[in-house]
């Protein structure tokens, strides 16, 4: 039996994120929604279902991980916008034989295929997954959450925080570990110590508070916690990355991997790669990776009005239903000193934002400018500056991500249109 995590055709709800990578490869808590789905099945083979222009980008970004190619005889497709629980191999167990659509809600959760179905599948994988790939399988209806909208992702980090940090947690108690690993410092503060979590090579330096009171904090390998820094759970603080002196992060943060941050942050995420390593304030945000904040920006989470906030989808205003919610960014884009950035405002891939006042609400993909006029950001210049980052990272732009960048770049010319950008 092999899994097959799945994107459906519900993945462009999740604009301007998905544009480089699949629904799966977005986080939430400590991981992306795919690990914690692989995770409720130790031992079984995964491979990995995703939209064509994105196949070998993906094949190249995970050389041991199949990508639209299933090799079985008998496959558990599984939802990727799925928020997988604890249980669920409990709820879709991997040993029936049945053939099976598992539905939530309005989504697949999971379908159980084998014989002439799973024939079928396999000649069309590239194609997005609907219910009609599974119409004639007996359904059984379940209870899962899934991602819907990007601030799905965000309202629902702290729960999923916590999870992710009590199965490292209380596997290293399992096993009568340590959980102070890495180096602290005799001046830094930490208040319930049992609740905090620093891997092998990890530095907190003096004056630094880590208060666990509210939740769990996790700093992982190598990660450093700069003099006189405060972080307040439930926090993580992913691989080689660095919170700058003085910054202040609350509850429901997730730092990804090789990341600077600074100033103020609170219930947000921000993906690997991305920088925010200086003063300013970011909350109920999502970053993609590859982002630089300027120095002194600020992002409103929340109206004046204490009213529901509404954001673009899909180029229409959706009503989120939540009354706190900033940004949204997209994968290489930057913001100059001193930009405001106005409650729910989406930013698309590779924008570069400045000048005074509020730029709009919704930022297309290779915008340049800001609250005064925008044009469209020239991708060849776009290409330049994504690569000269990348080697301040010693990473060198692959062949396949150069074509992701400009596929993403004709994916949303219609965008930039609609606004009158010049082409």
């Amino acid at each position: 039996m092999e899994i097959c995590i799945f994107e459906d055709i519900y993945y462009d709800r999740l604009e301007p994120l998905i544009y480089s990578r699949p629904a799966y490869d977005l986080v939430c808590g400590m991981n992306m929604l795919r690990e914690k789905i692989a995770r409720a099945y130790p031992g079984v083979r995964v491979s990995l279902h995703t939209r064509p222009y994105l196949d070998a980008f993906l094949k190249n970004k995970y050389p041991d991980i199949t990508v639209n190619t299933i090799h079985d005889d008998e496959c558990l497709f599984v939802n990727g916008r799925m928020l997988a629980p604890e249980n669920l191999a409990e709820i879709i167990p991997i040993d029936d034989k049945v053939d099976k659509l598992y539905i939530s809600g309005d989504n697949i959760a999971a379908a159980r295929v084998s014989g002439s179905k799973l024939k079928e599948i396999k000649k069309s994988i590239t194609d997005l997954l609907s219910r009609s790939n599974f119409d004639s399988l007996p359904v059984e209806k379940v209870d899962i959450r899934f991602v819907d909208y990007c601030w799905d992702l965000i309202s629902n980090n702290g729960a999923e925080l916590l999870k992710d940090q009590m199965h490292i947690i209380n596997k290293v108690r399992s096993e009568k570990k340590e959980l102070i690993r890495g180096e602290v410092h005799p001046g830094v503060h930490m208040i319930e110590r049992d609740n905090i979590f620093i891997a092998e090579g990890a530095r907190i330096l003096p004056g630094v508070v880590l208060d666990a009171t509210n939740g769990p904090i996790v700093i992982d390998h190598n990660a450093v916690i700069y003099s006189n820094a405060v972080i307040e759970g439930s926090v993580y603080v992913g691989e080689f990355s660095q919170v700058k002196s003085c910054s202040r992060i609350y509850e429901s943060v997730s730092i990804g991997r090789v990341c600077k941050i600074g100033g103020e942050l609170e219930h947000s995420i921000v993906h690997s790669l991305t920088n925010k390593q200086h003063a300013g304030f970011l909350g109920h945000a999502y970053l993609g990776s590859w982002v630089n904040i300027g120095a002194d920006t600020n992002c409103s989470d929340l109206k004046n009005n204490y009213g529901s906030v509404k954001i673009y989808v899909n180029g229409e205003m959706v009503n989120s239903g939540q009354q706190f919610l900033g940004v949204i960014m997209g994968d290489h884009s930057k913001t100059s000193i001193n930009t405001m950035i106005n409650t729910g405002t989406v930013v698309g891939f590779s924008c570069n934002l400045f000048g005074s006042g509020f730029p709009p609400k919704y930022i297309p993909s290779f915008s340049w400018g800001g609250s005064e006029s925008m044009t469209t950001y020239d991708l060849e210049r776009s290409l330049e500056t994504a690569k000269r980052v990348m080697l301040r990272r010693n990473k060198i732009m692959s062949e396949p991500e150069e074509k992701l960048i400009r596929k993403v770049f004709d994916l949303t010319q219609k965008e930039r249109r609609k606004r009158g950008y010049p082409y």
